[in-house]
């Protein structure tokens, strides 16, 4: 039994895609999921499955939604490590005065090249910045989330794959939950 980090894209943001968390347990419970936990509404889930990939876990999961609840709902499924690797790997993390409250992390449906930061043209951005490494883009927001074209559409549009932004303080409880 694996446990993985669903997380779902664009759910209960701005009265779309709405979803209530104990709807979307139960539905994955008999799904065959086990060991359902969600934390907020924004579309964090913990799954075990005897399924050892996780894009063949979100693939059951957006199929699930979609079946039960008609909705079209974008899912990267991620594991323990990749939040690890978060800590380990955010440059930004390392700055004297680093305020997380402006730091966010955009998980993507593949990994990246190292050229993919070209395509993302992040200069027209500044005073935004942002680093990739692998499936992840670390962000440093200079003023905040909503104040930005930097978003998850960009970001998905620009690198044509699927993307959901998690703000730090929503990785760091996720990955305590891991535990």
């Amino acid at each position: 039994m694996k446990t993985h980090l669903a997380l779902l894209r664009g759910i209960n943001v701005s009265g779309h895609n709405m979803i209530k968390m104990d709807v979307l347990k139960s539905l994955l419970k008999n799904a065959g999921f086990q060991n359902v936990r969600t934390y907020i509404q924004s579309g964090n889930v913990f799954v075990d499955s005897e399924e050892e990939h996780g894009a063949s876990v979100g693939f059951k999961i957006k199929q699930e939604i979609f079946k039960e609840l008609g909705l079209e709902v974008p899912v990267v499924v991620i594991t323990k490590e990749d939040l690890e690797a978060c800590f380990k790997n955010n440059s930004y993390l390392k700055e004297k005065e680093c305020d997380t409250k402006k730091l966010y992390v955009a998980f993507l449906s593949k990994e990246l090249q190292g050229s993919a930061i070209n395509d993302l043209k992040i200069s027209q951005f500044k005073p935004d910045e942002a680093a990739i490494e692998k499936s992840r883009i670390y962000i440093k927001y200079a003023v905040g989330a909503g104040k930005t074209r930097l978003d998850q559409k960009y970001i998905e549009k620009k690198l044509n794959l699927v993307a959901t932004i998690r703000n730090w303080n929503t990785v760091s409880t996720l990955l305590e939950m891991f535990e």
